[in-house]
């Protein structure tokens, strides 16, 4: 009867997705897309995306983070206690609902912003207005200062807000939060897991929406494996769409998590991209052809300089990569004696001695003869 009425299905509802944006906003990056893709429009892009995944499940949830030259904040969630403590209050279930005053003052929030989704509303309102205060509070002292942007950070603050949730998602749907992020374990906090015994966990994932080049993050490649092996660890996905460019540690990351990968040949197609790329879950990518490289960049940076090398020097204790032998044939980590062999000594010149060539026969010299040896002369016999 159950599967006539469709009663087994509305008591059934799949597990939320949590879908977390690190947003790069370097601005050198950023100055060399201003012709084929402004700042302004890949923000409304964004959002978009956002909106469609927040429409795909009631509770999914989505957050933003700024990956910026000199920090990395968030763009949303985040709580503006200045801006709302005059004409906003939260009431008993956290809502955030206006105050007596501001309605008889008239200041209510537009006809066209009130006809809007409210999950939509708030995401738009918030991330403008944070990337609003960010760009305004960056000085040009701070864009000269560096042309890098802040990706470890922002990866480190996804993670950390992600395994909140995942936490806060299992005490209210009674799982057990003592094997949050462990995927041997079939509990419902194990959610990041792709396997049928956490089906029922909080489903996250991280995009990367990247314009810096490879060179500016090499010199942050220590915090952003960490945080790549993290995600491996706790089955979190890592997809990266990058506008410009490419990036070594991002295509590990996305080799190493299972995520997806892709390098836009044309920006200004970017809301399709996300939409036909990044939109779909875990669950549904079990049935569909991600894009991904095959042509994978494995190369490392060095500790002493960090530069991406080819070939360099491993400690055998810490495994730490050098461009070049460390001073003092110590490992600058863990304070090692490295023996180094004989690299970089120069060989001892030993003179060869010269063998001298036996000179060959010519074709035209007579039988029994050799060139440059004296032939004998027969002794005659006497008669009888």
């Amino acid at each position: 009867m159950n599967s006539v009425d469709a009663t087994e299905h509305y008591g059934t509802n799949p597990a939320p997705s949590l879908l977390t944006v690190i947003f790069d906003t370097n601005p050198h990056a950023w100055a060399l897309l201003e012709n084929e893709l402004p700042l302004s429009k890949a923000i409304a892009n964004v959002l978009v995306f956002l909106n469609a995944h927040l429409a795909c499940n009631y509770a999914n949830e989505v957050a933003v983070v700024a990956s910026h030259s000199q920090k990395a904040t968030w763009l949303y969630p985040r709580e503006n206690p200045s801006s709302t403590d005059n004409a906003k209050h939260k009431d008993s279930d956290g809502d955030i609902t206006m105050d007596k005053d501001s309605k008889k003052n008239g200041t209510s929030a537009p006809t066209a912003q009130v006809n809007k989704y409210r999950p939509f509303r708030i995401v738009e309102e918030q991330v403008t207005r944070n990337l609003h205060a960010l760009m305004s509070s960056t000085s040009a002292t701070d864009i000269k200062s560096t042309s890098a942007t802040m990706m470890a950070g922002a990866l480190t603050l996804a993670l950390s807000h992600i395994n909140r949730r995942s936490i806060a998602w299992s005490e209210a749907h009674g799982g057990d939060t003592s094997t949050a992020g462990d995927p041997n374990s079939g509990g419902a906090a194990s959610g990041n897991t792709t396997n049928d015994s956490s089906e029922g966990g909080l489903q996250s994932r991280i995009l990367i929406i990247s314009v810096s080049g490879a060179s500016d993050a090499a010199h942050q490649y220590i915090p952003i494996m960490n945080g790549i092996f993290a995600c491996q660890r706790l089955h979190i996905p890592i997809d990266v769409c990058k506008l410009r460019g490419d990036a070594v540690f991002l295509q590990q990351a996305s080799d190493a998590t299972k995520g997806a990968y892709m390098s836009l040949t044309s920006p200004q197609g970017l809301l399709q991209y996300l939409m036909m790329a990044f939109l779909p879950d875990q669950r549904s990518r079990r049935h569909l052809v991600l894009p991904s490289r095959v042509d994978v960049d494995f190369r490392a940076a060095c500790f002493c300089h960090r530069k991406v090398v080819d070939v360099g020097f491993v400690c055998s204790i810490c495994l730490s990569i050098f461009c070049e032998p460390p001073e003092g044939g110590a490992c600058l980590t863990c304070g090692t004696q490295l023996e180094m062999g004989e690299y970089g000594n120069k060989p001892a010149l030993i003179a060869r001695k010269k063998v001298k060539k036996k000179k060959v026969r010519g074709a035209n010299a007579p039988s029994g003869s050799a060139t440059g040896t004296p032939t004998p002369t027969p002794t005659p016999t006497p008669g009888p």
